[in-house]
């Protein structure tokens, strides 16, 4: 795929309505991904390592916790340019959008919402800035799409909370220097921050993974881990409050895999005009155009879904309900379109010459986690009909 002369999909001039800041925003992230991401990405994939390397220039470009005050490390831009960056960060690869998405939504969104404004001010310019790094501990071994029964337990002892348990599929969770772990306090979810280094608290990385290679996924262990009274997140309660970080991260999900489906359409388009087959280029067969035809149609679909949403992210109008529905669409249709694309490149798909696999593998990932498809639909289902099918 081309990366210096790439341009993005705009087949409804979406452009057109956005402002120059948002453009701006885009465009320099667009470059970064060109020139700093792309040309590594497929190394650190094989290799099954993240390319810390650029955590750093992340951080100056601002993509960690953008949405939240200057005054806390944030930028203070809108929705629009916040999905834009995350659209640009996953058409390089969704292990680095899945960086940028934990820093930013679940770990500086649950402190600077449910935390005390010591631990604002302490942690969120350290998280901006990618002096420190966070994870998000609520996924269990045992339990998934159904959190609300933890098992991993707080006790209020003296010097603080006692905390047992383990949490797995977690992002950044070996390199983690604060991890935001949910715990039942008394019957009830609270947010608790673990430091990397406590007595009690270790994170092995999940090994074997094909997919989401150039991440770090670990688990979470807690043995008899004590951690200070001052490190309970002290507006946090039930489970409300890590299903509203959830909201924060599918937000985000919902506008990477855009980007992850205009790398594989931009790569199929580029490669069916250069094929040449039975005399002509492929891009001239009917099938190729009918697959080719979709993609530009479902990814234009998605994009107008998303700016929408954000409109309604900033008027404070978005339901939880409605990040469901983009989740669930804009994976599928990215799982698709990653599909149709690698065949379109017949053998050559496989290669990692082209990023077209590795998206493939990846949005098997990204379709899954964050709430699978099955979960999004059961939550529009009720929303729709009044009645829940959970159970």
């Amino acid at each position: 795929m081309s990366t210096s002369n790439y341009k993005g999909i705009d087949y409804y001039f979406i452009d057109d309505m956005l402002t120059d800041e948002e453009k701006a925003i885009r465009d320099t992230v667009r470059d970064f991904t060109a020139n700093e991401i792309l040309p590594v990405i497929e190394k650190y994939n094989q290799d099954m390592k993240f390319p810390f390397q650029i955590i750093p220039k992340m951080a100056e470009l601002g993509v960690f916790g953008p949405t939240l005050p200057v005054e806390y490390g944030g930028m203070g831009i809108n929705n629009i340019a916040y999905g834009l960056i995350m659209q640009e960060l996953e058409r390089g690869d969704s292990g680095v959008r899945s960086f940028a998405s934990v820093q930013s939504a679940l770990v500086m969104y649950p402190i600077f919402t449910f935390g005390s404004e010591e631990q604002k001010k302490f942690w969120l310019p350290k998280l901006a800035s990618a002096e420190k790094i966070g994870c998000f501990g609520l996924t269990e071994p045992d339990f998934g799409s159904n959190p609300g029964s933890m098992i991993t337990r707080a006790e209020k002892v003296d010097g603080g909370y006692l905390i047992n348990g383990a949490k797995m599929w977690i992002t950044n969770g070996t390199i983690a220097d604060v991890a935001v772990v949910w715990a039942k306090l008394d019957g009830k979810v609270r947010g608790f921050l673990v430091e990397k280094g406590t007595k009690g608290f270790t994170a092995p990385e999940t090994k074997g993974k094909l997919s989401l290679r150039a991440s770090v996924t670990s688990e979470l262990v807690f043995e008899d881990c004590l951690i200070p009274e001052a490190n309970l997140l002290p507006k946090s309660g039930g489970l409300k409050s890590p299903l509203m970080c959830l909201t924060q991260a599918r937000y985000g999900i919902a506008w990477g895999v855009v980007g992850l489906a205009m790398a594989c359409y931009d790569t199929a388009l580029d490669y069916s005009k250069s094929r040449i087959q039975f005399g002509k280029p492929i891009a001239g067969f009917q099938i190729t155009q009918e697959k080719l035809a979709y993609m530009v149609t479902e990814i234009t679909k998605a994009q107008l879904l998303n700016y929408r949403l954000a409109q309604l992210k900033d008027n404070g109008k978005m339901r939880p309900q409605q990040v469901s529905l983009a989740k669930r669409n804009n994976c599928e249709i990215a799982k698709i379109i990653a599909g149709m694309a690698r065949e379109m490149l017949g053998a050559n798909g496989i290669l990692d010459e082209y990023p077209v696999m590795r998206h493939m593998n990846n949005i098997e990932s990204v379709k899954t986690y964050e709430g699978t498809h099955e979960m999004h639909t059961l939550i529009l289902g009720e929303d729709v009909t009044g009645l829940p099918a959970f159970e």
